[in-house]
């Protein structure tokens, strides 16, 4: 992780960005980690208003997006430069208010030469609000897909 991306103050103090802006989650997120003192990772997420349901909650797709982008976090030692998520099961626990910070945490439950299974959760200090599994693939480096405009 490099330090000079480290949010120094305030209540992500010592989560930084991944690295290169993936162009989604720079639109959803920002999504954040930090190494924890065991080796583990730790994702967060700041819920506001843009990332609200019509009923004001935070958005399921939000959470869904929010856990993919933790899977990776988690089994970030065992990913090469190119990596994808083959299937993410998830299971809505309880509402997410806006106003909050999200965690993700969790383990990689088995990883094999070509599949890395990912487990965990999203919570807040008050409670769990989804849980999740994953199997993501890393891959060799790939070419990056040009666009039907050849953007």
């Amino acid at each position: 992780m490099d330090d000079m991306n480290k949010i120094l103050d305030g209540p992500l103090k010592g989560f930084a960005p991944w690295g290169d802006l993936d162009p989604f989650e720079a639109a959803i997120g920002p999504y954040y980690f930090r190494k924890e003192a065991g080796g583990t990772f730790l994702s967060a997420f700041l819920a506001e208003a843009r990332h609200a349901n019509a009923d004001g909650f935070v958005h399921g797709g939000a959470l869904m997006s929010f856990a993919d982008y933790t899977c990776f976090v988690i089994a970030r030692s065992h990913l090469k430069d190119f990596n994808v998520t083959v299937s993410l099961n998830s299971d809505f626990i309880a509402a997410a208010k806006t106003g909050c910070i999200y965690y993700g945490a969790g383990k990689v439950v088995r990883a094999t030469r070509s599949l890395v299974f990912v487990s965990g959760e999203i919570y807040s200090d008050e409670k769990t609000v989804l849980t999740f599994s994953a199997i993501l693939k890393p891959m060799k480096a790939q070419q990056p897909l040009k666009t039907e405009t050849g953007a």
